[in-house]
């Protein structure tokens, strides 16, 4: 089997018996091997068949940047539990107690961790014999006696030398009741924010949803109609996020983020007593993993949906090995269905660009892109041997925040923005449908597309210092967090930036804005 790689020496046939796979069954070398619900409920994103059972395990979206106040950190952000309705009580928003939640780094191109930050949620109920309330009063603290039910968690953090404990009973920002319960909940966000023994931050609780799209887009695309765009499906609810704020150099390869500024992350859930099955035998094992993201919309329009919850399981270091997802990759299924709607020629298989977006990282000697941007090959302790093809969110640590964030990113010429790592702006959706119709090869937008979704930033702003996700709503979706006037939120250089979107030519200096207009 031929998967992309960053060398021509590194392709080679893979024994598929090696893969385990989830439920939607794929047949291997030594049978067929399923992951089966068991003691808990297999499960895995949204985009995934299983998701529906197990929203708590359920990672929405993952984000890495520089820090854009201190650029000598990098913040990594996890959400989980899409479509958190505010008001949704008395029965509000928790982590699970049962799971691990993980942020992973590979700083080595092998497709495995070599940093993992893990959390481990307890929930405490002060009175569960007499109350139903989540709170008994107005609550102005987070150990304030009438929060009736408080979250608590350890952080750790281990590497090759071990595992270490660095936060032990850190409190979780509760869910927003509302302003009647929660007359100031800033102030709780801000004492759920703590400080890390070695310069960093960490943050858990609830959170406005940062990810903004019309999603609308998977009724075969707005039903062929591109005036009914607009509507931001996300606004108004609210998710579950982990953050962290850690110096670079506890992420860089050898310690050193500038011989080994590249780094590739992703995030996973974990469950005890999973049930993993095959034609012969049934166990129940220890940590499962059920849940993982890297890339924003890979396993919704990239993974067909036969493999979508065994992608789910898989680490990075077996997805070269699963050929029908590689596939995919190299010819995607969703420049077909743009051409079927509306008559967008699809850019000619294989796709090599989508492959060095997605599996390698971008770099003059990975594939088409001519440009040296996040491909570990670029680490200069590297061990080029070990480098694979893995789905992970990559991110160059050296190049600096921008001063005016463009939210088409790399597009727009802005390289600390997606797919160099993902800031909380940037806008995936418009750019991932300009990357899979060429622009990231060709360095020129689709005119027909160019207006992409039409939802082009947050309902609200995002916050200038860590853990910069904006406050959650309190305010039901039913009428919406700005009274129904959610596109009037935006900011007018946000809503008027897409017509007139940069687009980057990639050429031998790397990659240089060229500002043209594009029409719809």
């Amino acid at each position: 089997m031929t998967s992309p790689t960053p060398r021509p020496r590194s392709r080679r046939v893979l024994d598929h018996s090696l893969v385990v796979l989830g439920a939607g069954a794929l047949a291997t070398g030594l049978g067929i091997l399923t992951l089966a619900p068991g003691i808990s409920a297999a499960s895995s994103h949204r985009e995934a068949p299983l998701i529906a059972g197990d929203p708590r395990a359920d990672n929405t979206d993952v984000y890495a940047f520089t820090s854009p106040d201190r650029s000598d950190t990098v913040t990594l952000a996890a959400n989980w539990i899409p479509f958190e309705e505010p008001n949704g009580g008395p029965n509000f928003y928790q982590f699970a107690d049962d799971a691990r939640y993980n942020i992973k780094i590979d700083n080595t191109g092998d497709g495995n961790a070599d940093v993992t930050y893990s959390w481990r949620f307890r929930t405490l109920t002060r009175d569960a014999g007499g109350q139903f309330l989540y709170n008994t009063g107005q609550v102005t603290s987070l150990n304030d006696p009438d929060l009736n039910i408080r979250q608590v968690y350890d952080l750790t953090v281990t590497t090759s030398r071990g595992t270490s404990t660095i936060l032990h009973g850190a409190p979780v920002a509760p869910s927003n009741v509302g302003k009647a319960s929660m007359p100031n909940y800033a102030t709780l966000r801000s004492q759920a924010v703590r400080n890390l023994a070695r310069g960093g931050k960490a943050f858990a609780g609830q959170a406005e949803d940062p990810f903004f799209a019309d999603l609308r887009v998977f009724d075969l695309l707005y039903g062929g109609d591109l005036s009914e765009r607009g509507q931001d499906t996300l606004a108004g609810y609210n998710v579950n996020s982990v953050a962290l704020q850690i110096p670079k150099k506890d992420l860089a390869l050898r310690g050193n983020a500038t011989r080994n500024p590249v780094v590739g992350i992703w995030s996973t859930t974990e469950r005890r007593g999973v049930q993993v099955t095959d034609s012969r035998t049934s166990s129940h094992t220890g940590w499962k993993q059920v849940s993982r993201l890297g890339n924003p919309l890979v396993n919704e329009v990239v993974v067909p949906l036969k493999y979508k919850d065994a992608f789910n399981t898989l680490n990075p270091s077996q997805d070269r090995t699963v050929q029908p997802v590689v596939d995919k990759v190299l010819d995607p299924i969703l420049p077909k269905l743009i051409q079927k709607v509306y008559g967008v020629p699809a850019p000619k298989a294989p796709r090599k660009d989508l492959a060095e977006i997605y599996l390698t990282g971008i770099c003059k000697a990975c594939g088409p892109i001519k440009a040296d941007l996040n491909a570990h090959r670029l680490n200069k302790d590297a061990s080029l041997k070990k480098i694979v093809p893995a789905e992970e969110l990559r991110l160059n640590m050296a190049v600096p925040p921008t001063a005016k964030p463009n939210r088409l990113g790399v597009l727009a010429g802005d390289l600390a923005g997606f797919p160099n790592g993902r800031r909380l702006a940037d806008d995936v959706i418009d750019i991932s449908l300009q990357a899979v119709e060429g622009a990231a090869q060709t360095g020129k937008l689709v005119p027909a597309l160019a207006a992409g979704d039409k939802v082009d930033a947050n309902e609200v702003p995002f916050g200038t210092r860590f853990p910069y996700l904006a406050l959650p709503h309190s305010k039901s979706v039913n009428s919406g967090p700005t009274g129904g006037a959610r596109q009037s939120a935006m900011k007018p250089s946000h809503a008027a930036a897409l017509g007139t979107a940069g687009v980057a030519l990639l050429g031998l200096g790397g990659l240089r804005l060229r500002r043209r207009r594009a029409t719809s």
